[in-house]
């Protein structure tokens, strides 16, 4: 307690006397449904304590909160000084990961108390007891008559939001005090991004309270809690998953960008564009997940390429190509492992197929390639014509979109690029922000098209060569040598193409 700041702790010690002058009336009322509150505290308790001391063999996912479904069950069945007597308990067990522990518990408490009393009071004003059936204390008497629908939702819904607005009201005095926040930050977006779960807490905690009061009585009530609490358990391990989901596939891409410099953010540009032509396509949000992060994943093999060719100032050699044109493969063998990647996996294998046969790694053609790999391409090397890099200068996205089309049938799938067509001229081309102004400084010679000199960069001829495409009057590159005998062949750049395949060279970064 000493650590906090002086404002802090009297703000604690107000909640503090606040909840007691809560709680008192039920302590002092011969009226109080005590078996009721006994039930409910002794309940809301156990659901804490299992999160303390979770069971042999079971692991409590994190972010999983206070079920509050039985404090609001608590609030409309009791009186609002008995709620905050079942708020209690639960609230000073409650699961602690900061210190002073002591002090957050007692905080806890308090705030639910206090939060229960004013639900209650609520819920209270707007005669919720009677349109539930069995009067103001319908936890110690016999079941009433059935609860008044639909005109019981307005005071439950009513009573939710009032225990959701005091909980993140005093949330915010906390900050503002202990952690010393400006007031108008302090309370910023608690409300809003509390507001909803409560709600749903609110009908679950109805639903109990109807059971309750129904003919079946508390065992039934119980029975209703049992299967939430284990929705809610599951929910929190969902987002556990795909918070872990989120951070496996930002550390990649963070560690793709620090190694090459030259294409940092491409990655969630690719990502983003690819998005947009799967969403164009009409596939399922989940479909959509997928190959946005198969767009994002798409370069994760660079890992496996030597650094030096990939911040190499000037044309790679043949076998520098080749090195490079790996990547890919080492992508694909870095995620083979990652299962929530699913199809992503697939995408990052073949994005620099091309529907005529002449891409990499394997040579696949047409229907052969699959289809977020298709996707990618296409966004791969829109973004990469599209963005400005320290040896070439970004195009403007009509003159990328034309070039897309004219290469569409011989690199890229005509359904993908008429998609991304469509989808830019409905809603444009708002790239995410990200780090590549800190690389605006473009050499002088790259000012002038034809002259691009880059890492893994040859000499290209226009906005078709930053792309990797096959552009007009350019060499073909010499042919690779056959590869040893077990190998993966490494299929050589397109015929036409003047940098490795969009590589170093703009698309695909």
């Amino acid at each position: 307690m000493r650590a906090l700041p002086p404002g802090a702790r009297g703000y604690i010690l107000c909640a503090v006397l606040a909840a007691f002058a809560c709680v008192t009336p039920a302590l002092t009322d011969s009226g109080t449904p005590w078996t009721a509150v006994s039930l409910l505290a002794a309940l809301y308790l156990g659901c804490e304590l299992v999160k303390v001391c979770p069971p042999p063999g079971c692991r409590v996912p994190e972010g999983i909160g206070s079920f509050f479904p039985v404090v609001l069950a608590a609030v409309f069945l009791l009186p609002p000084a008995a709620a905050a007597l079942v708020a209690l308990p639960g609230g000073l067990a409650g699961t602690v990961v900061q210190r002073p522990a002591r002090v957050r518990r007692v905080w806890h408490g308090a705030q639910q108390a206090v939060a229960a009393w004013v639900a209650g009071q609520a819920y209270g004003l707007l005669r919720g007891p009677a349109t539930l059936g069995g009067g103001p204390s319908a936890g110690s008497g016999p079941p009433g008559g059935p609860a008044d629908f639909p005109c019981v939702l307005l005071p439950a819904t009513a009573a939710a939001v009032a225990f959701c607005l005091v909980l993140t009201a005093l949330d915010g005095g906390i900050l503002a005090t202990a952690e010393r926040r400006p007031a108008a930050t302090a309370w910023r977006g608690l409300a809003a991004s509390a507001l909803a779960p409560h709600c749903v807490h609110g009908l679950a905690g109805l639903m109990t309270a109807v059971m309750w009061r129904s003919p079946y009585g508390p065992p039934a009530a119980l029975l209703v809690l049992l299967p939430m609490y284990i929705s809610c358990w599951v929910f929190a391990q969902y987002h556990r998953e795909r918070t872990a989901h989120q951070a496996t596939i930002r550390a990649l891409v963070q560690a793709v960008d620090i190694k090459d410099r030259y294409t940092r953010g491409h990655s969630e540009r690719v990502g983003q564009a690819s998005a947009m032509i799967a969403r164009e396509l009409g596939m399922t949000e989940d479909r959509l997940e997928t190959v946005r992060i198969a767009g994002i994943l798409h370069d994760v093999g660079k890992l496996g390429v030597p650094t030096r060719l990939l911040r190499k100032d000037g044309p790679l050699t043949p076998q520098e190509r080749r090195i490079i044109e790996l990547h890919p493969e080492y992508g694909h063998e870095m995620v083979r492992g990652i299962g929530f990647l699913g199809e992503a996996r697939s995408a990052i294998l073949h994005h620099h197929e091309r529907v005529d046969g002449s891409g990499y790694p394997y040579g696949l053609t047409g229907e052969q390639i699959p289809v977020l790999a298709r996707v990618v391409a296409v966004a791969d090397a829109f973004d990469a014509m599209t963005s400005t890099r320290s040896y070439s200068r970004a195009r403007p996205v009509p003159v990328a979109l034309a070039e897309l089309e004219r290469c569409a049938g011989a690199q890229f799938d005509p359904s993908m690029v008429r998609a991304l067509v469509d989808a830019i001229g409905r809603t444009g081309w708002h790239p995410v922000v990200t780090s590549d102004e800190d690389l605006q400084v473009i050499p002088a010679r790259a000012a002038a098209p034809g002259q691009g000199q880059g890492p893994g960069h040859g000499q290209g001829q226009g906005p078709a060569a930053l792309a990797g495409l096959p552009d007009q009057g350019s060499r073909p590159l010499a042919p690779a040598p056959p590869p040893p005998p077990g190998k993966v062949p490494a299929v050589p750049g397109p015929a036409g193409g003047s940098g490795p395949d969009a590589d170093g060279a703009g698309a695909g970064g």
